[in-house]
């Protein structure tokens, strides 16, 4: 991976490929997909092109830029996202590139602080002239850098759950995670539906994407007749917390909603559980905490057997078989040995950035064929035509299967790991959630679906 120092720069990417011519699928639990990725062996590639009977690009490499934290306390995204880069670009490009053109990765650091993603959103722009498409973007910084994307009529695929783009339209800007306000709903209907519990803990980051669940959770609680045991706002460069886990104590909670990322969580919870006399309190986790590092620091905290008794958390339903996700495993692991820095490596094929940002970039390489472009104001319209599907559309799940189709002169709809997209007017496409929980060695189990019944009554 390239570490890059933070800068400033106003240049805008040209088209240097111009050509001529969230619903998701239900999950049902641990497959013989998974089972194959938890004893380190890939599955066979579903719908890839051969490297023997493709051509290989050899036109301009166009940039996919992960602007996302690298360093700081959100550190551990940053790479779960480009390792779904190096996947992503390595099937694209084993499928002859886009128009001719190999992909490749780059790297940004935010820091997860606006104020230096700013520079580095800069920086990306003055050192990248065939820049074609953005991932990362995360809660942290998003609402700083999105404006200074779309001013330069770049096309994203972010990581923010911040309610305020539900709302604000830029016509760059995509997302298939959802706004953390419904995140927060379904993190409190695990905890009345789910496990019928009364007194409710409230655990969160002092940083901007864990902070923005806490009024939600706390409107849900009091909605569903539950009450705030506790509200505790953990320094995410803190080194203990006993005063926050005593005070939680205090207030006798029966479990902890929580997102406090880095090695906060794991501290809070080791003190927890030994101010507690070695008892732990049941946890449930946002969608982030099922990831690599958050498991790895956690499990090394308080045990995998404790974590994997008294966790559970929301997740968007991800597939976890069929060819979208086989495709998806068997291109990550082809990139495994570049992938550093994400913890436990099979977790990635549960992580949301790693599969829906995944999708993001197949859905804007097939929209770049599509259009005949790379230049993103002309490929941008039919992101949304391919992740929606038109009339007569024929199911892709792969970006090999979906240039074929094209070359047939074929609608096409790309349906990847992350299940059906369905955008709306925003470039929204929010998708059904599911409980998950870890194995005591760091595999993810899916428990069920939360209906979205439960959310309904809690918003």
């Amino acid at each position: 991976m390239q570490w890059l120092p933070h800068g400033r720069g106003t240049a805008a990417s040209p088209d240097v490929g111009s050509g001529h011519a969230r619903r998701r699928w239900p999950a049902v639990g641990v497959t013989v997909a998974m089972a194959a990725i938890a004893l380190g062996t890939a599955p066979a590639a579903i719908g890839q092109a051969s490297a023997a009977t493709v051509a290989q690009p050899t036109g301009t490499p166009l940039v996919i830029a992960d602007l996302a934290p690298f360093s700081g306390v959100d550190a551990a995204l940053g790479p779960i996202y480009d390792a779904s880069c190096l996947a992503a670009t390595h099937a694209i490009n084993a499928a002859g590139g886009v128009l001719g053109h190999p992909l490749t990765c780059k790297t940004f650091d935010t820091r997860g602080d606006p104020a230096d993603a700013v520079p580095a959103t800069r920086q990306m722009f003055a050192t990248t002239p065939n820049l074609a498409l953005v991932i990362g973007c995360t809660s942290d910084e998003a609402a700083a850098v999105v404006p200074e994307i779309n001013a330069r009529k770049t096309v994203m695929f972010c990581m923010t759950g911040q309610s305020e783009f539900d709302h604000i339209h830029f016509p760059y800007f995509f997302r298939l995670v959802p706004p953390d306000l419904e995140e927060a709903y379904a993190m409190v209907a695990i905890a009345h539906y789910r496990k019928h519990y009364h007194r409710i803990g409230l655990a969160f980051g002092n940083d901007i994407g864990s902070q923005t669940f806490v009024n939600p959770a706390i409107s849900a609680i009091h909605k569903a007749g539950m009450v705030v045991a506790g509200n505790e706002t953990l320094n995410l460069t803190s080194t203990t917390f006993r005063t926050e886990a005593a005070a939680i104590l205090e207030a006798h909670p029966q479990v902890v909603l929580t997102e406090a990322l880095g090695s906060a969580d794991a501290t809070f919870f080791s003190e927890l559980r030994q101010l507690n006399h070695g008892k732990m309190i049941p946890i449930i986790g946002t969608s982030a905490t099922i990831s690599p590092a958050w498991f790895k620091s956690v499990a090394s905290a308080i045990g995998g057997s404790n974590l994997s008794r008294n966790y559970l958390a929301d997740n968007l339903v991800i597939e976890t078989s069929g060819p979208a996700f086989k495709a998806f495993t068997s291109a990550m692991y082809a990139v495994k040995s570049q992938v550093t820095r994400v913890g436990v490596f099979s977790t990635l094929f549960s992580a949301p950035g790693a599969v829906h940002l995944w999708d993001g970039m197949n859905l804007a390489a097939l929209a770049m064929v599509m259009s005949h472009s790379t230049k993103p104001s002309v490929y941008k319209a039919d992101i949304l035509k391919i992740g929606n599907g038109v009339p007569g559309a024929v199911v892709v799940n792969t970006f090999a299967q979906g240039v074929a189709a094209l070359r047939a002169g074929k609608a096409i709809r790309y349906i990847g790991p992350g299940g059906p997209t369905s955008f709306d007017s925003y470039h929204d496409s929010t998708g059904i959630f599911q409980i998950d929980t870890y194995s005591p060695n760091g595999q993810v189990r899916v428990l069920g679906n939360i209906p979205t019944s439960w959310l309904r009554a809690l918003s």
